[in-house]
């Protein structure tokens, strides 16, 4: 039964539910310590060892905060560990992009105008992306280059262009942005993982032993923290760049993917630098205004063209093999270019939609047995598509789609 794709679709509703909440909970712990350390001042009465104190009001009540450059003299009997947030959210969207890219990886992963590969090749690709990141990162890091943050970042950047480019040569413009953040938030875990967390325990270590640790520990960490609190702006945006096929569906969507990472930029370094002087610098909205509006023009200044063309031309891949010859394809076929296909059409005729929502063309028989599952959720077992006030699609039609996929899987 193709009920089984009802199960995975809750299944992916789950885990995208708990991927948001722990992602909400680490970005909130990120940003709030990256402010507090840099809102620290000195003060005459602190403790030994004390570098700076902060103090804060909220929910009714102050709070009165105190950093230790290094360590204090004796481990607190209470000792409060932030890294839970951080391994769920890259369990969690590990476990999603599972589900949505390797699963379903047909639709969402692969783009047969682009590269011909077999799934299992896609999700070997898929995974090695992912992990090279951090391989690169980690070395740049540790060589000469760790010891000048601003030629670092500027390595970085160029890593992530080139893997931008190199994404968008092989996979669809959705899967490729998604790898891009997966790529960039598997960076942001492993320094959490491999380098801020043990190097914590070190220091916990020596002040259980009664030794002085050693300060370039926390040096190091922090420094690994403060590249985390650059990526994660640019990451949220390629973690919802489905929604908006203007990112993702376009030409120069590696670009655009590209510059994203530099309004990231530009907007924690207002706040960050606010959060330190009290002021922030406004011309880093003005730059971040000119990198949006060079993404906005770049997103409908393609002549590309060429995708449908080799589309057509192309034999239909077995996975739409099954669904194009399974029964009922010629009823469900016509109900969705009937009622489908107005908008979800490469040169969309519904007035005021210039782009296919999503980026989902259904137009031809090869577009609709590959967005089969789709198609039967969204229009068969739910009435999501289309929207009520557009079309009034016929129930029979509907009852056409789902008996079409149920013939398909059935057999």
């Amino acid at each position: 039964m193709y009920d089984a794709a009802i199960m995975w679709d809750w299944v992916a509703f789950a885990v995208r539910w708990t991927h948001i909440i722990t992602a909400m909970a680490w970005i909130g712990a990120s940003f709030y310590f990256i402010a507090l350390d840099l809102m620290l001042k000195p003060a005459t009465d602190m403790p030994k060892g004390a570098s700076g104190e902060e103090w804060e009001v909220h929910g009714g009540g102050f709070y009165h905060t105190t950093k230790y450059m290094v360590a204090p003299d004796r481990l607190p009997e209470h000792l409060t560990w932030h890294k839970w947030q951080s391994y769920s959210t890259w369990l969690s969207g590990a476990t999603l992009l599972m589900i949505v890219y390797w699963v379903s990886g047909e639709l969402y992963l692969l783009d047969p105008s682009k590269a011909d590969l077999a799934l299992w090749q896609g999700i070997v690709l898929s995974a090695a992306s992912i992990a090279v990141g951090w391989v690169v990162y980690d070395a740049l890091c540790k060589s000469a280059l760790g010891e000048r943050p601003t030629l670092m970042m500027l390595a970085l950047f160029a890593i992530i262009v080139a893997m931008s480019w190199g994404l968008n040569q092989v996979f669809t413009g959705r899967a490729a942005l998604l790898h891009l953040g997966a790529f960039t938030a598997t960076i942001m875990t492993a320094n959490v993982f491999f380098i801020i967390m043990p190097n914590q325990r070190i220091v916990i270590a020596d002040l259980k032993a009664g030794r002085t640790p050693d300060a370039k520990y926390g040096k190091i960490a922090k420094l690994r923290s403060m590249h985390n609190n650059y990526l994660t702006l640019p990451v949220i945006f390629l973690m919802l760049s489905n929604h908006y096929p203007l990112a993702f569906g376009t030409q120069f969507a590696w670009i655009i993917a590209s510059l994203v990472f530099l309004t990231g930029v530009t907007i924690r370094h207002y706040f960050n630098t606010m959060h330190r002087t009290g002021k922030g610098p406004l011309w880093t909205w003005g730059v971040t205004a000119v990198l949006f509006i060079t993404m906005a023009w770049l997103s409908t200044a393609s002549t590309w063209d060429g995708d449908y063309e080799a589309l057509e031309a192309t034999e239909l891949t077995a996975y739409e093999t099954a669904f194009a010859e399974a029964e009922g394809f010629d009823a469900a076929l016509n109900a969705v270019i009937g009622n489908c296909s107005m908008c979800h059409a490469r040169d969309p005729a519904w007035d005021g939609i210039r782009w296919a929502p999503k980026g989902v063309h259904l137009e031809t028989p090869a577009d609709v047995a590959r967005h089969a599952k789709a198609i039967y959720l969204q229009a068969g077992v739910s009435h999501a598509m289309p929207p009520p006030n557009a079309v009034q699609m016929d129930p029979a039609a509907r009852a056409d789609i789902v008996a079409w996929v149920r013939n398909a899987t059935d057999g």
